[in-house]
């Protein structure tokens, strides 16, 4: 394998140097841990929030005001240790002796000494290319409610580098999720189309893109690079120096800063030179626009390979509808609508990723199953994991933040510290119950993941906690709520200071309160105190009983808005009180930051064990997200043989969507008839049926239970499907082209393992060239051992199976029934699928006649149409020799699959295979009567 083209005689990048700039106080304060505490008083007014939202001022990090330019180091820089990471852990140590700067960031403190950044068109001046954002994403950790946050807003960001020379193809890719602190390494050779890395950056579904400034150079982009542009127009795209993706810096990385736990990582990425140098850039970008320092030994590192999951490619994901709905993307109308009962942001991005990389390993998916089973039958156990669960906040993002020093201290930073310190003694205190709730499990993954829990480094960092914060400090729905947590969340006599500024902020307070009701009773007004994270403390009035004198608001009222019949509005004296209360606020954050950041430091070397939980915590809320979906409607627990076998099943969200329940179908697929040609007439339910197969499909290979009455699957490796007939105008693609686009990838990508489902192809051009084309492109899947499903109306190819004994004719039955009422024949559809190929001629014209078209013109149509029939339909009936053969070929098919997997008794076994037998003879009458048929 080839190295990347890094040169390795450019200048190191300088070492991070968190106090550039900067000059920190030798000493921090005091800290008296062992005095005894004394009740403080707090504030005792009853304030009505006018926000629902905890703790929205908030913000974590300080988010980067600088160009979109890095600046450049100097040439002859070297680090300080040889190595980006500089003094981190001094850093870390003494974060609580920095100076605590408030207000805009200043340019001194700014580290000079990071990459270049080229954000094109603005730094690469390059004018041919246009289309990329200068922006910098907002990060960091929001103190608001987890339930308030998007689960799926875009938070990843990816680095992508390719191979060149003779190593083209070969990709490296590095990412990160801002909400948590995982960082997924992947390399692997692709082809020509890039067809794996466009699915995995879909899979990702990116905040912004890195690459290399070498791969968009003006009149040489490389194709990765335009293919990457051309499927993600609305990301953001930054471009660094070639000579940041350095595979030695991406090594130092990780051996800095993954956890003990997974250190592992090092022994299958050392030789994997491409992600090495993803991940040496992604890290860097990502310091610099946080502003901060990940902390040594705290992130989980992991390399992913392309073989431990199947492959879904975007068009298939929007086709089947897995996340988005087609019609309207507002609407749950999906597959993860459909299996969506999570009660935590983690387990519901679990379970997004579940759906788009289903899982291939049998015995890891037999043992989610074994879990949902139990779930199902212990209603103790999944009501009582269900109650614990749905009190986590958002672990991985929690961890995310808790594991970032900042480069510079802010009222923002300090804040948001002390909320997810907060934050972390609530997800903490949780343990015990989740334990308690899952002592009597039985499943080898619950027993696994009731061991985690065991790790006594959760009741470490606990009692450290403690030692420092309130017991009574805790999460608290609304700003207001989680404002006064804060503020009383250290013990007592800990720092006196501190306890003088909190009584200062108990009197402004109540102060304010005091004010108010003062105001009420002069103009005989029924006024309220109100607080909103934007406004702080303001004025509220209802006017439902009562009528303004004047019918206006006494003059010293001012910022008055109204809202039906409330009133909200403010006075000059309390608008001077909020600004001593927020005063009083930056000192109480400023000396608690203090105190919490010397705390953090003492908790770090224990904070790896979250990651077991947040990994716990999720998997557990998806596995009772399948359970939950199980017990609202009759799903089967699915087995895993080489035989796609469902009998009675039907459509998971159509089922949702109706108020009855769907049509159920059987599927029969093996090795031996692994071609099914499906025909019937329009929406006699053919696409609603291939997708049926997909969405069971996947809903198995996750560990979920399937709408059917049995189901067994072969595991599928690659899930295609061609069914959509729209245009693409951004690609300036006709209907036909898309068609040809898609089924060109699944010829180039399909293998043995594949599952593919193919829907009317051929329909955007002539009836000739389409059967042709239809007819080339089964041929080609006939000679793989793929399982595909063929809908068409060109009845000509039902044929094939003459040739090919490996295909099955199926077709949708539809009756004809009397209209009295017009007198004419109309069509009613049963949705029922059946063998053999469809009998209903014409339906097109039927339909067309059920539709305004004039008589005359359906007339026309029907006379021209029995003309061309009759040039150009032959007789393509089977020989005796042909049947015989296919007969013969269906019988070893039968017992090579009986000898795979048959779990029957001796008994039952000798009475299926003279079955067999008896079937076999019989077809032998049955073929030698086909040439009297001819005769007549």
């Amino acid at each position: 394998m080839l190295r990347p083209e890094i040169s390795s005689t450019s200048p190191s990048a300088p070492a991070v140097s968190p106090s550039s700039g900067e000059t920190r106080s030798p000493q921090g304060p005091r800290y008296n841990f062992g005095l005894q505490e004394t009740p403080q008083s707090r504030p005792s007014v009853q304030v009505v929030s006018a926000s629902t939202r905890p703790g929205t001022s908030g913000a974590a990090g300080d988010r980067s005001s600088s160009s979109s330019s890095l600046p450049c180091p100097a040439p002859n820089s070297r680090p300080a240790q040889g190595s980006y990471f500089g003094n981190k852990r001094a850093y870390a140590e003494n974060t609580v002796a920095s100076n605590f700067t408030f207000g805009a960031s200043s340019s001194s403190a700014r580290d000079t000494n990071y990459p270049q950044t080229l954000k094109t068109p603005l730094s690469t001046g390059n004018p041919q290319i246009s289309g990329y954002k200068n922006w910098t994403p907002q990060v960091g950790y929001s103190a608001s409610s987890s339930s308030a946050i998007s689960a799926h807003s875009p938070s990843v960001i990816v680095a992508v580098v390719e191979g060149r020379g003779l190593a083209r193809g070969e990709i490296g890719m590095a990412s990160i999720d801002l909400k948590n602190p995982q960082i997924i390494l992947s390399q692997f050779a692709d082809n020509t189309t890039y067809a794996k890395v466009i699915t995995k950056l879909k899979i990702l579904s990116p905040l912004e893109i890195i690459m290399s400034n070498t791969a968009c150079a003006v009149g040489n982009s490389t194709k990765l690079f335009i293919l990457i542009t051309e499927n993600f127009k609305n990301v953001n795209f930054t471009t660094i120096q070639r000579k940041y993706f350095n595979e030695t810096k991406g090594l130092e990385y990780i051996e800095q800063l993954c956890i003990a736990e997974f250190s592992t990582v090092l022994m299958e990425v050392q030789s994997k030179y491409y992600c090495l140098a993803a991940v040496a850039a992604l890290l860097k970008y990502v310091e610099f626009i946080q502003n901060s320092v990940y902390a040594p030994k705290s992130l989980k590192i992991c390399f992913q390979g392309s073989e431990q999951t199947a492959m879904i490619d975007s068009s298939s994901a929007q086709n089947l509808e897995l996340l988005i709905n087609n019609q309207d993307c507002r609407n749950n109308h999906t597959l993860f609508g459909v299996l969506n009962y999570t009660k935590t942001p983690g387990g519901s991005r679990r379970l997004r990723s579940n759906i788009l990389e289903p899982l291939v390993d049998i015995e890891t998916i037999n043992m989610r199953l074994d879990c949902v089973q139990e779930l199902l039958q212990d209603e103790e156990l999944f009501f009582g994991l269900q109650s614990v669960i749905s009190r986590f906040l958002d672990t991985e993002q929690l961890l995310s933040v808790l594991v970032q020093i900042p480069k510079q201290d802010t009222v923002n930073a300090a804040e948001s510290k002390i909320t997810n310190l907060i934050y972390l003694k609530h997800t903490l205190e949780l343990v015990d119950p989740l334990k308690i709730a899952m002592k009597n499990c039985n499943t080898p993954l619950l027993r696994a993941y009731y061991g985690s829990l065991e790790d006594k480094r959760f009741g470490i960092i606990l009692e450290k906690i403690k030692t420092v914060i309130n017991d009574d400090a805790r999460y608290m729905k609304g700003c207001l709520n989680m404002r006064t947590q804060k503020c009383y969340a250290v013990r007592s006599n800990i720092n006196e200071f501190l306890d003088i500024a909190r009584r200062t902020y108990t009197e402004i307070v109540d102060d304010i309160a005091g004010m108010i009701s003062q105001l009420g009773e002069k103009y005989s007004l029924p006024l309220r105190t109100s607080f909103s994270s934007a406004r702080g403390f303001f004025i509220q009035m209802t006017t439902d009983c009562i009528a303004l004198p004047t019918d206006q608001l006494p003059s010293e009222f001012i910022k008055i808005s109204k809202v039906k019949n409330s009133y909200s509005f403010t006075s000059a004296d309390l608008i001077k009180m909020n600004e001593r209360c927020q005063e009083s606020l930056r000192e109480i954050y400023h000396m608690t930051y203090m105190i919490v950041c010397k705390l953090l430091s003492e908790i770090y070397e224990h904070i790896h064990c979250l990651y077991k939980l947040s990994d716990t915590v999720s998997m557990l809320d998806m596995l009772l997200s399948f359970a939950h979906a199980c017990t609202l409607s009759d799903y089967v627990r699915p087995e895993f043989t080489d035989t796609l076998a469902i009998k009675q099943g039907w459509h998971p969200i159509l089922e949702k969507i109706s108020a009855e329940k769907p049509i159920a179908n059987n599927t029969y697929i093996t090795e031996g008839s692994n071609f099914l040609i499906i025909t019937g007439p329009n929406m006699s339910g053919k696409s609603t049926y291939l997708k049926q197969i997909a969405l069971c499909q996947i809903m198995a290979q996750i560990g979920s239970y399937v709408p059917a009455e049995y189901s067994s699957f072969r595991i599928a490796k690659q899930i295609f499907t061609r069914i959509s007939t729209d245009d693409d105008i951004e690609t300036n693609s006709s209907t036909f082209m898309k068609e040809m686009k898609e089924i060109a990838y699944i010829l180039h990508n399909a293998n043995d393992k594949s599952l593919i489902l193919i829907d009317e192809l051929g329909r955007g051009t002539n009836t000739e060239e389409g059967i042709g084309i239809c007819y080339a492109v089964c041929e080609y899947l006939l000679s793989l051992k793929a399982f595909t499903l063929f809908a068409t109306h060109f009845l000509e190819l039902c044929h094939i199976d003459a040739l090919y004994p490996n295909v099955e004719n199926m077709h949708f039955e539809v009756q004809h029934v009397k209209n009295t009422s017009r007198n004419k024949e109309a069509i009613l559809y049963t949705y029922k699928l059946s063998k053999g190929l469809t009998e209903e001629k014409n339906y097109g014209l039927k339909a067309a006649e059920v539709s305004s078209l004039p008589p005359s013109i359906v007339l026309d149509a029907k006379e021209i149409t029995t003309q061309i029939t009759r040039q150009i339909l032959q007789n393509q009936r089977s020989t005796p020799e042909i049947e015989r053969q296919r007969a013969v070929y269906h019988l070893a098919t039968r017992l090579v699959q009986t000898a795979r997997n048959s779990q029957l008794d001796p008994d039952s076994l000798r009475i299926y295979l003279s079955n067999l037998k008896k079937k076999y003879k019989e077809d032998f009458p049955r073929t030698e009567q086909v040439p009297e048929k001819t005769e007549e």
